[in-house]
């Protein structure tokens, strides 16, 4: 069973509040953009139920989803993955855009090929893992394994 909205709230953390993420978006629920960069807070004066950000981050991927079987190299990829291996690749769609995540040539190609030991060395090996290293670290351990098992205890 799929594991991607427990692993996007761990990951990107939830707040019921409002919170300027570090990029300075106005954000809710854990990574859902909610005004531009740089609005004020008080011009968010709401909660966002676990729930309720849980069943909105459900509607997001599936949009997400539906953009990366547009992308061929993308949907070649996904069609390699088992079920810990595709959320992997959602959550970096869900965090990079479906843009970024086609930029990962090397990961897709290796994943199309059967080699998701390639895939996790090409995904540690970018801007990406120097910037948000536990979640890639994590990331390509699943893309090893084919298991959430490092995510045992944390989900």
């Amino acid at each position: 069973m799929s594991q991607i909205i427990a692993i996007l709230n761990f990951e990107e953390g939830y707040r019921e509040a409002p919170y300027l993420d570090s990029l300075g978006f106005p954000t809710v629920a854990g990574g859902i953009r909610i005004g531009p960069k740089g609005a004020s807070l008080s011009n968010y004066i709401f909660q966002v139920p676990r729930p309720v950000g849980d069943v909105w981050k459900q509607c997001i991927v599936e949009g997400k989803v539906q953009q990366m079987h547009q992308r061929a190299l993308v949907h070649q990829a996904l069609a390699k993955c088992n079920e810990a291996r595709s959320d992997v690749l959602i959550s970096m769609g869900y965090q990079l855009g479906v843009d970024g995540l086609a930029m990962f040539r090397g990961m897709l190609t290796a994943i199309t090929q059967g080699d998701f030991n390639s895939a996790a060395n090409a995904m540690l090996d970018s801007l990406w893992a120097r910037q948000t290293s536990g979640r890639a670290r994590r990331h390509a351990e699943v893309m090893r394994s084919g298991t959430y098992d490092i995510y045992r205890g944390l989900l």
